[in-house]
């Protein structure tokens, strides 16, 4: 096969689309070729790229919200901490220094990382936590990516408040697939606790019961007029009528889906997850702990001040949450007095129908900067079913603790509730590295789950003894061959509790093809797969009580973790990992281990 020549300005934009499509596409499959593709254009891509580096200083501060003083741990003494900006292909370098009591670790939140495992941060999945005292320099690169990415604490719940902005925009010369904006915005949505963060999942795992529900919630850390002691800490955008802007919007809370509106304005998404779509024109937008929403906001209405609000989609009602909405302005230039600003109509917390609708109705650009087509055979076929389920009481005498009549939560995933590695002396990544994981993971994690029944079925807590089920406690990972494409079916279930799960794959983006209600049927739902332009996400929201389909190529050697993205429920087993192979030549391997990773 002849060697194909693609001019140096438009390399990045089209390696994708024309390689993807020859060798996905075609009959013959190339077992490699695509790995190889990409580590070329990022080796010609660094000659026209940048270095971006930033230092972060990780240590506790003190803030005043809601009426008192709260000790918190953040970066570079801000909240939300520094945003990183940088352009596609360009190489990120991040020191961290961690002046806080705690161990952690960072994670890129939808960073590829080719060929950077080391850089992916999960604790005892890619590396060790930073001890308290010590540092760690993070390297990645951003090739092939673009859009509004983020960063946070994968430590506890320390990403309450340990967390950022990280956007990459098109390299110089190169263009959004959008008209051209005013101004660019990031709104990143938080959680607050009147708490050490720390505590409170200490507290919550020693008593084996649920955490006690944050106090607030906050736009781009400020939590806005309907808090007390909170209407002088609202976030402000200030506007030009007339013009169109960038709304980038990230979910950085813990727990909760959220609905967004801004009063009398409608917008137009235009990416999802650092992913183009084709534009989608809603007056809401729903966004999952984990996901990313890229609107185009156009300021078309009269001079005036209007809320903007976020409010919690709550797809449980029978799980107690904070039900609070956080507010802030929208002040367009000449407004004459904010005292009264405009409200949004806000949909309903339980408004499912409003969030399934936007969740599947948003179709991928096709042949746009970055698209890259279904692949279309697949190799592995799996079907995960997971949700919460309940554990044995480690200590019935635990004061306002788990009972026989109480039973603690747990969760899992094909009946496997998940243990980090805590203890073992190394992480994950560096016992596949070492080629030794005895001791630190098992290869045996199920393609299917070992019983089949009715996982949706409302009335299943309370008819079946399924509901009582104690999913084992285990450290296991599916192996999957270099290269290989992997479809995945993700079935809600019903066991404790129907709820919506955001579902983040590390390492991967992946495609969307179809999600509906209910229980998965292949005949019935392998018609309405969307093979031409499907959603691409790193974090797919998996309806209450129904299911989703996507489908990767596991082209990224590794450990990946898999997991929910809220945040009680990593710590519960809602969790398992890929192992993908090594490549045929080292430079499609793991690179060795940087001299400066923690050790456990």
């Amino acid at each position: 096969m002849g060697i194909i020549f693609i001019p140096r300005d438009n390399i990045d934009k089209h390696f994708f689309i024309s390689l993807n499509y020859i060798f996905c596409y075609n009959m013959k499959r190339f077992v490699f070729s695509l790995a190889w593709v990409f580590a070329l254009v990022l080796a010609s891509s660094l000659a026209h790229a940048a270095v971006v580096e930033h230092t972060f200083n990780v240590e506790d501060i003190t803030v005043q919200r809601l009426c008192r003083q709260q000790l918190i741990t953040a970066v570079n003494g801000t909240l939300p901490g520094p945003t990183i900006n940088a352009r596609e292909g360009d190489t990120i370098v991040v020191h961290v220094f961690n002046k806080s009591p705690y161990n952690l670790t960072l994670h890129w939140h939808g960073i590829i990382q080719f060929l950077t495992p080391w850089s992916d941060g999960p604790e005892f999945v890619t590396q060790c936590p930073i001890p308290s005292g010590s540092r760690y320099t993070y390297k990645f690169n951003l090739t092939g990516q673009e859009g509004t990415l983020w960063w946070h604490a994968h430590s506890s719940f320390l990403r309450a408040t340990v967390y950022g902005a990280l956007l990459i925009r098109p390299r110089v010369g190169h263009s959004y697939p959008f008209p051209k904006v005013y101004q660019e915005v990031p709104i990143l949505l938080g959680e607050w606790w009147n708490a050490n963060v720390v505590e409170v999942e200490h507290n919550a795992t020693e008593s084996q019961t649920a955490p006690i529900p944050s106090a607030a919630y906050t736009i781009n850390g400020l939590p806005g007029d309907s808090y007390n002691c909170s209407e002088n800490q609202m976030y402000q955008l200030k506007v030009k009528q007339g013009k169109t802007y960038l709304l980038r919007i990230i979910n950085a809370a813990l727990n909760e889906q959220h609905f967004f509106k801004i009063a009398n304005h409608t917008f137009t998404v235009v990416a999802i997850d650092a992913l183009y779509t084709q534009h989608y024109k809603t007056d809401v937008v729903v966004l999952a702990p984990g996901q990313t929403v890229d609107v185009l906001f156009s300021t078309n209405q009269h001079v005036d001040s209007y809320y903007m609000a976020f409010t919690p989609y709550h797809s449980a009602p029978q799980i107690p949450i904070n039900n609070s909405t956080t507010r802030g302005l929208v002040i367009y230039e000449g407004a004459t007095s904010v005292e009264k600003p405009i409200l949004p109509n806000l949909p309903a917390q339980t408004d499912t129908p409003t969030a399934h609708k936007f969740y599947t109705n948003i179709t991928g650009l096709a042949g746009g900067p970055h698209w890259v087509p279904v692949p279309r055979q697949v190799d592995e076929h799996m079907f995960i079913t997971f949700g919460l389920n309940f554990d044995l009481c480690k200590n019935v005498s635990t004061p306002n603790g788990c009972s026989a009549r109480q039973p603690p939560l747990s969760a899992s995933m094909n009946n496997e509730s998940f243990v980090l590695p805590r203890g073992k002396g190394l992480s994950m990544l560096e016992a596949f590295y070492n080629n030794d994981v005895n001791g630190v993971y098992t290869r045996d994690f199920p393609n299917q789950p070992p019983i089949v029944f009715d996982y949706t079925d409302p009335n299943i807590t309370s008819t079946t003894e399924l509901a009582f089920k104690i999913a084992p406690k285990s450290t296991k990972v599916k192996t999957l061959k270099f290269n290989s494409t992997v479809q995945i079916v993700l079935q809600n279930t019903a066991i404790v509790s129907a709820e919506n799960h955001p579902i983040h794959i590390h390492g991967f983006n992946f495609h969307v093809l179809a999600q509906g209600f209910g229980n998965y049927n292949a005949t019935r739902d392998e018609p309405k797969f969307n093979l031409v332009n499907p959603q691409i996400r790193n974090t797919i929201s998996v309806p209450v009580g129904g299911w989703s389909v996507v489908r990767f190529q596991a082209n990224n050697p590794g450990v990946w973790l898999v997991h929910c993205h809220l945040e009680t429920h990593l710590p519960w087993g809602l969790a398992m990992a890929f192992e993908v192979e090594n490549g045929p030549t080292p430079s499609l391997s793991v690179p060795p281990p940087p001299a400066d990773l923690p050790r456990c």
